[in-house]
């Protein structure tokens, strides 16, 4: 809770001005924010006013914190991280994007029925700039973003809390590593269409064709993806 005695209007333009930075930078794989250190010299606030905003943040649901471990991006997907890492042990590579395939077009299709204008404005602002991304690092964190967007999009915690699960327990396989060739999509890579595609449907309240979508989608990913094992 912010502090009822501190200046309410200079907090908020703190907990923006946060908010604007996380979308830019390149985030750890785990998703991990840099030390509180680092971010309150980047924003030019102190730590405590950089604990507050970021205590905004963590309610919001838009991260969360591991004492020794650190604070990072999404809600918190399950009660440590032994958790996760014991989930990433006994699965792999298809059989994450199987659950992914299962779970992410009813995502989808619950997003086409409850997305605002500005989870619309957010989602295209991500195909935006993963089109843009001068390495695969930003473009992996860009689609990321949107395929969350779209999760939260879905208004349901518990499917919310479900995707951060299973994109935690993704990370955390080994098949996750960046590929170095080219040093980014190339133009015509084939998620640019199919998320295209994706946000079109959802746009115009399309439930089959926005879980279509998202279907065709990860099967081509799934595809591509287990031929470079």
């Amino acid at each position: 809770m912010l502090n009822p005695s501190a200046d309410p209007h200079l907090e908020k333009g703190i907990v923006t001005q946060l908010r604007g930075y996380l979308a830019q930078i390149d985030l750890a794989d785990d998703g991990r924010l840099p030390p509180e250190r680092e971010l309150s010299a980047a924003l030019g606030v102190s730590r405590t006013e950089l604990r507050k905003a970021l205590d905004v943040l963590e309610a919001e649901g838009q991260l969360w914190r591991h004492v020794g471990k650190g604070t990072f991006m999404g809600s918190r997907p399950l009660d440590t991280f032994a958790d996760i890492a014991a989930l990433a042990r006994r699965s792999n590579p298809a059989e994450v994007m199987r659950a992914r395939i299962v779970m992410e077009p009813e995502i989808c299709r619950a997003a086409a029925f409850t997305a605002t204008p500005e989870d619309i404005a957010e989602m295209r602002l991500c195909l935006t700039r993963s089109r843009q991304a001068d390495t695969w690092r930003q473009y992996e964190a860009w689609d990321t973003r949107l395929h969350r967007t779209i999760a939260e999009a879905s208004q349901n915690t518990l499917l919310l809390g479900l995707f951060d699960t299973l994109n935690a327990v993704r990370r955390a396989v080994t098949w996750g590593r960046l590929r170095t060739e080219p040093v980014k999509p190339l133009p015509d890579h084939h998620s640019f269409a199919e998320h295209e595609a994706i946000v079109d449907a959802i746009e115009h309240r399309d439930i089959a064709a926005a879980a279509a979508g998202m279907r065709a989608h990860l099967q081509t990913v799934e595809r591509k993806l287990l031929d470079r094992q």
